[in-house]
């Protein structure tokens, strides 16, 4: 078998190496356009959990590749001028440089040929000239380029510049530093990876970068600017080093195809994930084990066949990896918002910023600073009691309003009320949620008018009968639990007249159908009835039942009403420009377009006792930017909007207004949209979305992500997930029904451990105090 690479980076290397060991038979010859001791950058970094899968694939290279590492568990965060440090994580750093020669000298030792300064001028005659073709080239791949129409590759370059320094201050931990000038924040990436050598990467938004100079810099200026800024941190004479140390921006490059007939892409040239979160190099080391499995499992006969099995067997990890990356880039991108933060809610939000590290995780790493987190997070509410509450279980307020904790039972359609009325199954559903410890339960969408119903079993407070079921759950959740109950009121829109989920999910096309309302004339999918464009007097009638609705509510005894302005019923349809095509003053501009939902909420505030609060839920976004959708851009300032007409909290859901969306869904997937409105708004805010349990829950409230948390599927699977963390965390102000008093778990005459509070066993590591910088 003949292969050819183009590039002699690690992932062509390491490919090389243990294809050659699979195949000694195999004729390989590498070309790179660089000479064997040129590379930029600095040192690279692993963790613990990575290394094992080198050691299977090639324990000689391993062994010497252990030789040359350094160490550490710590990870140092310097904001304010303050150190927080985190302990129990497990790193491990080299030279690049070094990496490099291991492999050439690996390289040599099995007969693979690399042939440096040789540029590739004729991709197509090299590939016809070999079984195997490796596209090795990194970030600006010519391999990718040339058969671009198959491999289909994104670029997207982002809003930061960095430059890849070094230092000759031997480091002792990951290092982060956040300090900011006249210019702006510029942030440090920093770890040791040799003796006397460390890793010292500065990052900057592209703005700061020109605002300081930087964009007109040479090599030695921005040295020279870098180490008076960070003066403090070189005392002892140590200096900053370069090594083709230019300015860069990152690119996220994904390719919707890895290979090409005989052609395969590695490492950079498929797939980037920011630095922030790991090592470009140890991912095409990874893609280099999967590709050679592939041959061993597949054979050499047939390598389309190997191709596609060896990118079926690494696409869900570069999906994982890149779900990691992007939040963590994106933090990066946006840390300025943060700096009023105290050191330590920065350093647990900076942990926890790529969601693959929560509050439990941590706790295990680095139990004494998750203490401090709880402790930290408690002083700043005012909370004196010992040991500090987690995070989830501090009090909050909106209006008079006040809740036992953080998290909301979100609204779910049950699509089991009779004329609107709901009957036992919400008594008992309801019920049992708020018994189960949620500070506050919201009942599912609950419509405002017959017509406004998503389907015939759907929830409606237009009627006496309405209101009298709705009051019958309201004494209860109010007599047999803390919990505050909400009600949500919403109008479907065009996506009324309807068919039940579990009979079809479609529209009606019965005499038992009527025509939905909706901004513009225009229907939610091809197959779907067109709706009745609304006129002035159907937006006064609609309105009108709104404010009915609201009495109705008050009169009922909820604590507070939510207006559903999301997922694409009749208020959301009016804020997205995708569903709302009108021409009047109720379409066009953001403002023109939010002008009949903040109508209702105004007239929704004046009809609800003052004193109780008014939430509003919107979709944040179409997730369709480049298509003219609704973007977090406009939903910032739609939510100014709503907290100037009088919305207490904004609850930040996503999608649903067109059926083209294509959310990103994962872990806690939309709340960077809540956070964002959090900061840029000043408002409070709910998070919904994937957000798994009390974990989550805890993670988001403690880094100041979110106020509140909606949960609903979880809710589905264990109503009581509130209380059982409860016990977990031995929460005990936290109310708890007396039937159920036999089960709470007893709390031992000394505080627990916050180990024993998770029920789990951990080493108590040794963790550094908080220091001056």
């Amino acid at each position: 078998m003949r292969i050819l690479g183009v590039g002699a980076g690690p992932g062509n290397l390491y490919f090389s190496i243990l294809m050659k060991k699979a195949f000694p038979e195999a004729e390989i010859r590498l070309m790179e356009r660089n000479s064997p001791d040129a590379t930029f950058g600095w040192g690279v970094v692993f963790s613990d959990e990575t290394l094992g899968h080198f050691e299977v694939a090639d324990p000689e290279s391993y062994a010497r590749i252990t030789e040359e590492f350094a160490y550490w568990t710590d990870i140092d965060n310097f904001h304010q001028d303050v150190c927080v440090r985190s302990t129990g994580h497990g790193f491990c750093g080299m030279s690049r440089k070094r990496l490099l020669q291991i492999f050439h000298a690996r390289c040599e030792e099995l007969g693979v040929a690399i042939e440096f300064e040789r540029d590739v001028e004729d991709i197509d005659a090299v590939k016809a000239d070999c079984d195997l073709l490796l596209g090795g080239d990194g970030v600006k791949s010519l391999i990718r380029d040339q058969y671009a129409e198959t491999f289909q590759p994104s670029l997207d370059w982002r809003k930061c510049k960095f430059t890849w320094l070094g230092t000759d201050k031997p480091l002792e931990a990951f290092t982060f530093i956040f300090r900011a000038n006249e210019a702006g924040l510029f942030q440090v990436h920093a770890y040791p990876f040799e003796p006397n050598l460390s890793t010292f990467i500065v990052e900057c938004h592209e703005d700061v970068w020109k605002r300081a100079g930087l964009d007109q810099a040479s090599e030695e200026e921005t040295i020279a600017y870098f180490e008076a800024l960070f003066a403090d941190h070189l005392e002892g004479g140590y200096r900053l080093l370069g090594n083709k140390s230019i300015w860069r921006t990152f690119p996220t490059v994904r390719n919707a195809c890895w290979h090409h007939e005989n052609v395969v892409l590695l490492g950079d040239a498929a797939h980037t994930a920011h630095f922030s979160i790991g090592s470009g190099t140890k991912l095409a080391m990874e893609d280099a084990i999967s590709l050679v499995e592939a041959f061993k499992v597949h054979g050499t006969d047939d390598v389309p066949k190997v191709l596609a099995a060896y990118e079926a067997s690494r696409r869900l990890e570069e999906i994982k990896i890149q779900k990691a990356a992007q939040p963590s880039l994106e933090w990066f991108e946006h840390t300025a918002r943060y700096m009023d933060q105290d050191p330590i809610q920065f350093t647990f939000n900076l942990m926890t910023r790529s969601k693959r590290i929560t509050y439990d995780n941590l706790a295990v790493r680095d139990p004494e600073f998750i203490e401090r987190v709880a402790a930290n997070h408690a002083e700043n509410l005012g909370i004196t009691t010992t040991p500090p509450p987690a995070p989830m279980f501090t009090p909050f307020t909106a209006g008079n309003m006040e809740l036992a904790n953080r998290v909301v039972v979100s609204p779910m359609c049950m699509y089991s009320a009779v004329d609107g009325t709901p009957n036992d199954w919400h008594l008992v559903h309801l019920g049992a949620l708020a018994v189960g410890g949620a500070g506050l339960v919201i009942t599912e969408m609950t419509n405002v008018s017959a017509e406004g119903r998503i389907t015939h079993g759907c929830a409606g407070i237009y009627s006496d009968e309405n209101e009298a079921g709705w009051k019958r759950v309201v004494d209860f959740v109010h007599e047999q639990s803390a919990a505050k109950i909400g009600m949500q009121l919403g109008h479907a829109g065009r996506k009324a007249s309807c068919n039940l989920p579990w009979e079809g999910d479609d529209p009606l096309r019965d005499d038992t159908a009527w025509t939905p309302l909706g901004p513009s004339a225009t229907p939610f999918d091809a197959d779907w009835p067109t709706p009745h464009e609304m006129s002035r007097e159907d937006m006064d009638r609609v309105t009108a039942e709104y404010v009915e609705a609201t009495q109705r509510a008050a009169r009922a005894g909820f604590d507070m009403v939510e207006l559903h302005m999301a997922h694409g019923y009749l208020l959301s349809t009016f804020i997205s420009p995708l569903s709302n095509r009108r021409t009047d003053d109720y379409g066009g501009s953001l403002g023109n377009r939010a002008r009949f939902p903040l109508e209702v909420l105004r007239a929704v505030r004046e009809a609800w006792p003052a004193e109780k609060p008014v939430f509003v839920r919107i979709s944040a976004t179409d997730w369709l930017d480049d298509e003219g959708g609704l973007t977090i851009d406009e939903s910032v300032e739609l939510a100014r909007m709503l907290k100037a007409n009088g919305c207490a909290v904004v609850d930040v859901s996503t999608a649903g207004n067109v059926p083209e969306s294509a959310p990103e869904y994962g872990r806690m997937y939309q709340v960077p949209f809540a956070e964002r409105i959090r900061y840029e708004a000043e408002v409070p805010v709910m998070a919904v979305g994937a957000i798994l349990g009390a974990d989550h829950v805890n993670t988001i409230v403690a880094a100041g992500r979110a106020d509140l948390c909606a949960l609903a599927r979880p809710h589905l699977i264990n109503p009581h997930l509130t209380m059982q963390a409860a016990g977990r965390y031995f929460a005990d102000d936290q109310p708890w029904p007396r039937q159920y008093l036999p089960a709470r778990p007893k709390r031992k005459q000394e505080p627990p451990s916050f180990l024993e509070r998770l029920g789990r066993q951990g080493p108590r590591i040794r963790h550094a105090p908080r220091r001056d910088a």
